[in-house]
């Protein structure tokens, strides 16, 4: 439900008999501080009448506040201060010991197994950019070193650098719990367990947890066009570097990055109970349908156009005329997910390439060149 109050004024012109209604983006709103991703907006609405409304036969003056959807404020803001991204703070010898705040399943009962969204206070001592990785290390010794800690995992960061509760303090992760079924028996095998998504995903709130990095610039969002187009393709937890992203366009006021451009995303799960943060880019869509797309691929519900299963890059070659003009006019395109995902993307777009009498090994040269294609598998 949305607060309206009458206060300031603002002009706006209209001509006569047209349909004059008030967007979303037309209102001013309040600063608001969420803590959950249940954020609603409280929107002021500021009209005032004036004696000289009519400026001529053909317009009317309306008072209306022009303004936008809300956005959360974020602190520190020194945070924006830093020209470089910070790149492994703290070591694999030397890892910092972090705090679980909390751990949600993200996903509904029909999801093909449990994907959980973990928020870990870092006290801000182990900043990052948004695109980042930490490095998690799993209590226990490996197995194949014994008396050593276990390996280092990666783990694409899920919020902005302010975390979820907007202060600085926390990092999100998106972790699929890693099971392993008896292809014989059926049954699971717990001796084959993912041995850190599954201490990741059965931890509590106050579980102490090691942390490594943050690592990585090859996803990081190019900031320095606000208004550019980013083409964001991810399949299941690959999704956790855009919601950061798009947090960032979208939810966060930050003072020296205003988005104006276009986000688009693609995400590629088996069903509906799948779609992982599914609420929160619904909500950009209806705020901001001119700068946010969203398209979804979902491989056990829908079918492409030869009747198969619907992929991530099915998707891409439904749209694919718009995104190669996209890509030619300078978009960024971003891959994370599973490793598997990559060679029935690239036969995509290599076939669409030929289509279009272009050459895919060329254009793929070319957008590496000009640092347009950033790619993070796994």
């Amino acid at each position: 439900m949305f607060h309206l109050t009458l206060s300031q004024q603002a002009a706006v012109t209209v001509p006569i008999g047209s349909d004059l209604s008030l967007r979303r983006s037309a209102f001013k709103t309040s600063n608001l501080n969420f803590r959950d991703k249940s954020w609603a907006p409280v929107l002021t609405l500021d009209l005032k009448a004036t004696s000289s409304c009519l400026r001529s036969r053909n317009v009317v003056c309306m008072s209306v506040q022009q303004a936008s959807v809300p956005k959360v404020s974020v602190s520190p803001l020194e945070l924006e201060d830093a020209k470089e991204p910070p790149l492994n703070l703290h070591k694999p010898k030397e890892p910092y010991t972090a705090t679980i705040v909390s751990v949600e399943r993200l996903v509904g009962p029909k999801a093909p197994g449990e994907t959980c969204h973990i928020v870990i206070d870092h006290g801000g001592n182990v900043p990052y950019w948004e695109g980042q990785s930490y490095g998690v290390i799993p209590p226990g010794e490996n197995p194949k070193k014994p008396g050593a800690p276990h390996n280092v995992r990666l783990y694409s960061i899920a919020s902005t650098r302010y975390g979820d509760f907007f202060d600085g303090k926390t990092a999100s992760l998106c972790v699929r719990r890693a099971v392993y079924y008896d292809p014989e028996t059926g049954k699971e095998d717990p001796s084959k367990n993912g041995v850190c998504s599954n201490f990741l995903c059965d931890s509590k709130p106050g579980d102490k947890i090691k942390i490594t990095g943050p690592s990585g610039k090859i996803m990081l969002l190019p900031e320095d066009d606000p208004n550019a187009t980013h083409i964001m393709i991810a399949t299941g937890t690959g999704v956790a570097p855009f919601r950061g992203y798009l947090r960032r366009m979208f939810m966060e006021s930050v003072p020296t990055y205003k988005f104006g451009g276009l986000a688009w995303l693609f995400l590629g799960v088996a069903n509906s109970d799948s779609l992982l943060y599914d609420e929160e880019f619904s909500k950009y869509l209806t705020d901001y349908p001119d700068n946010f797309r969203y398209d979804r691929a979902l491989s056990r519900e829908q079918k492409n156009k030869n009747g198969g299963k619907m992929y991530v890059q099915d998707k891409i070659e439904e749209y694919s005329d718009e995104i190669f003009k996209l890509l030619d006019n300078g978009a960024h395109i971003y891959f994370c997910g599973l490793k598997g995902m990559m060679p029935g993307i690239q036969d995509t777009l290599k076939r669409v390439a030929e289509q279009r009498g272009e050459s895919w090994e060329e254009k793929l040269s070319q957008l590496k060149k000009n640092k347009q294609w950033h790619v993070e598998v796994y």
